[in-house]
C-alpha cells in the first residue's frame, strides 16, 4: 500500500503492545511508536480511544482500532504477507477462542497472583493461573500453536512466554515452571527465541525493576 500512515500508541514494556509489535513486525509494515505516559493520559490518546483510554492503539489513515487482539486481526487481514490467522475457518474460530482464554483465564489470574496482598485471594489466582496453564499445556500438540509456524495464539500467548516468568520472580511465585509445565516451558523458550520475537521484546533488566518497585510499593502500602 502507498503512501500510509501507520502509528502505534503504546508503552514500552506492556504485554499487549508487544503483540502488535510483533504482527506489525511479521508483516513488515512501517510504523511510528508514539509513546505515552499513562499517568498523564495524552490528548491524542484520549482521541483515539475514548472509551478505554488504554494502549495500545493502532491509528491507520487516522483510522483508530483498539484491544490488541483485535489490533492484531486487523493486520492479518490489512497486510500481505505471513499469516497470522489460519485460513481454515474451524481452525480461526479455535485460535480466537484460546486467544481470548489467555487474557480472561491466564494472565489476569497470574497478575492478580502478584500484586495482591491479600493472602487467600493470591491462593484463589495462582490455582486459577495453574488450571489455566494446564489447558493450555494439553492444547499445544506442535512445535506452536500455530502449527510448524507460530500464529494468532503463540502471539497471544507471549504475555505467558516473557511477562509471567518476569512478575512470578518478582513475587517469589511458582506459577509457571517447566517441572509444571513442561511442554508449554519448552514452547516458550523456542518462542521466544525467534528472530522476530526477540526483537520486539523490552529490555528485562529495566522492566524488572518497575515491576519489583511496584510491588515493594504494593507490600509497603498494605503495612
Amino acid at each position: 500500500m502507498a503512501e500510509e500512515d501507520v502509528k502505534l500508541l503504546g508503552v514500552v514494556g506492556s504485554p499487549f503492545v508487544c503483540r502488535v509489535q510483533i504482527a506489525l513486525k511479521l508483516k513488515g509494515v512501517e510504523y511510528k511508536f508514539v509513546t505515552q505516559d499513562l499517568q498523564n493520559k495524552s490528548e491524542e490518546l484520549l482521541k483515539y480511544n475514548p472509551i478505554h483510554k488504554k494502549v495500545p492503539v493502532l491509528v491507520h489513515n487516522e483510522r483508530p482500532i483498539n484491544e490488541s487482539l483485535v489490533i492484531v486481526e486487523y493486520i492479518d487481514e490489512a497486510w500481505k504477507g505471513k499469516s497470522i490467522l489460519p485460513a481454515d475457518p474451524y481452525q480461526r474460530a479455535l485460535a480466537r477462542f484460546w486467544a481470548k482464554f489467555i487474557d480472561d483465564k491466564v494472565f489476569g489470574a497470574a497478575w492478580k497472583s502478584v500484586f495482591t496482598v491479600n493472602e487467600e485471594e493470591r491462593e484463589k489466582n495462582v490455582k486459577e493461573t495453574h488450571e489455566g496453564l494446564q489447558f493450555l499445556e494439553d492444547e499445544l500438540k506442535d512445535k506452536f500453536f500455530g502449527g510448524e509456524e507460530y500464529g494468532l495464539v503463540d502471539i497471544a500467548a507471549v504475555n505467558i512466554a516473557f511477562w509471567v516468568p518476569l512478575v512470578q520472580e518478582v513475587a517469589g511465585l511458582q506459577l509457571f515452571t517447566n517441572e509444571k509445565f513442561p511442554k508449554l516451558y519448552k514452547w516458550s523458550q523456542e518462542f521466544l527465541s525467534q528472530p522476530t520475537i526477540e526483537e520486539c521484546l523490552p529490555p528485562r533488566d529495566p522492566i524488572f525493576a518497575f515491576f519489583k518497585g511496584r510491588y515493594e510499593s504494593l507490600l509497603a502500602s498494605a503495612k
